[in-house]
C-alpha cells in the first residue's frame, strides 16, 4: 500500500505575500489571494511534490494605484503572464521535520531555481473539512531581474524581493481501483 497522499490547496488559509523596501525607508508588502495547487506527501518516505499556481491578478497592496503599476508590464505584466507557477520537486528532511522545499518558479514567462525555507510544517485532522490537512510557512528571497523585473533598481528600490508563502492543503480522498 502507498503512503502517498494527494492534498489540494485551501483557499481560506494559503496566500502569497512579499515584501521590498521602498528606497532603503519603509517595507512595501503586498499579497497574491488567489493561489492553487496540489501537493502530493509521502510522509512515509519524506518525499514530496507541487505544483502550486498564483493568479498574478489576485496582487493586492491595499492601494489601487498602486496595485496597478504592479500588475502593469513594469512589473508582473498580468495582461501577457496571467499565473505564476512554482514546482516543488525536492522535498528536503532533517529527521522528521521539513527544512525546505526546492523546486524551480515561473514568473513572467522564465523559470529559475528556488528554495523556499520552511519556517513551519504541520498535519492536522481538520474538525472543519473532515480529512487530514498539511500545511505551513514557507520562505525565501529572491532577486527580481532575474525574472526580468528591473523598474525602478537604477532609482534605489532592491532587485532582492521577500516571498512569504502560507499553505494549508486539504487531503483527498482517493477512490479504491477495481479488483
Amino acid at each position: 500500500m502507498s503512503s502517498l497522499a494527494r492534498y489540494v490547496t485551501d483557499p481560506m488559509h494559503t496566500c502569497v505575500t512579499f515584501e521590498v523596501k521602498h528606497f532603503a525607508t519603509s517595507t512595501l508588502r503586498a499579497r497574491f489571494g488567489k493561489v492553487h495547487g496540489t501537493i502530493d506527501l509521502d510522509m512515509e518516505h519524506h518525499a514530496g511534490h507541487a505544483g502550486i499556481d498564483v493568479d498574478t491578478a489576485s496582487i493586492s497592496s491595499g492601494i489601487a494605484e498602486f496595485d496597478q503599476h504592479l500588475k502593469s508590464d513594469a512589473f508582473l505584466d498580468v495582461a501577457t503572464h496571467p499565473t505564476a507557477h512554482f514546482v516543488g520537486s525536492d522535498f528536503r528532511w532533517q529527521g522528521e521535520r521539513l527544512v525546505a522545499v526546492a523546486g524551480a518558479l515561473t514568473l513572467r514567462g522564465q523559470t529559475h531555481p528556488v528554495v523556499l525555507d520552511c519556517r513551519n510544517f504541520n498535519r492536522y485532522d481538520s474538525p472543519i473539512h473532515h480529512a487530514p490537512v498539511a500545511g505551513g510557512d514557507f520562505e525565501t528571497t529572491i532577486q527580481r531581474s532575474q525574472w526580468g523585473i528591473t523598474w525602478g533598481i537604477d532609482l534605489g528600490v532592491p532587485d532582492a524581493v521577500h516571498l512569504v508563502i502560507a499553505i494549508e492543503a486539504v487531503q483527498q480522498v482517493v477512490p479504491a481501483k477495481a479488483a
